[in-house]
């Protein structure tokens, strides 16, 4: 928890205690359905936690935006963002029933009124959004594929694309895809930790031509 005080210092109590009280949620859960690998728990807060908050130093919500959170596995990023940024409401989707399901649980233990889970494929899923995230799912062009039809473009919405958190070298992904203007950010611009070296969010805004 400490970790997430480092970088978010004015966080109000609400969002401490919601914060802290991730922990013990997620260890609870874990013990029956392994959402997040069971060698990997004990960093919670710094590969998950403060991870999705990395969108937080970039990215700035409006209040009553809906964002959909596709392939959120056990809540990431849509938990953390909707902790912090209580006045914008999340849509988190995942297929798979067992996660879908522990991340219901948690969102209930939490009060969190601006958050709801879907059990579904994102296929089925027909709804435009005017931001979507996720935490790398699959390669970035696959993505784009799956979520272009759930996204849509306004001018006037200051923050309006996808955001998309991945490792590693993906220039060769990004060179595939066509009509998207895009931005690349170095979370270790902002976290020191050295998982983060490697971590970028990727922000894309499809031509709405």
């Amino acid at each position: 928890m400490d970790i997430i005080l480092k970088y978010f210092p004015n966080l109000s109590l609400q969002q401490r205690e919601r914060f802290y009280e991730l922990n013990k949620l997620y260890k609870y859960w874990n013990q029956k359905i392994n959402v997040i690998s069971r060698k990997d728990i004990d960093n919670l807060y710094e590969h998950h936690v403060l991870h999705s908050l990395s969108i937080a130093k970039f990215f700035n919500f409006p209040e009553d935006i809906k964002i959909l959170d596709v392939g959120t596995g056990g809540g990431f990023p849509g938990i953390p963002l909707s902790i912090f940024f209580e006045n914008s409401y999340f849509v988190l989707v995942d297929s798979i029933g067992k996660k879908i399901n522990v991340v219901k649980n948690i969102i209930s233990e939490l009060g969190l009124s601006n958050a709801t889970a879907i059990h579904s494929r994102i296929e089925d899923i027909k709804e435009k959004f005017p931001i979507i995230v996720s935490r790398s799912v699959t390669s970035l062009p696959e993505f784009y594929k799956m979520v272009k039809k759930n996204i849509y473009i306004d001018p006037k919405i200051p923050v309006n694309g996808i955001i998309y958190l991945k490792g590693g070298d993906f220039s060769d992904e990004i060179n595939e895809l066509k009509k998207v203007t895009f931005s690349i950010y170095n979370i270790s611009e902002v976290f020191e930790e050295e998982f983060f070296l490697t971590k970028k969010i990727i922000y894309l805004i499809p031509d709405n031509k």
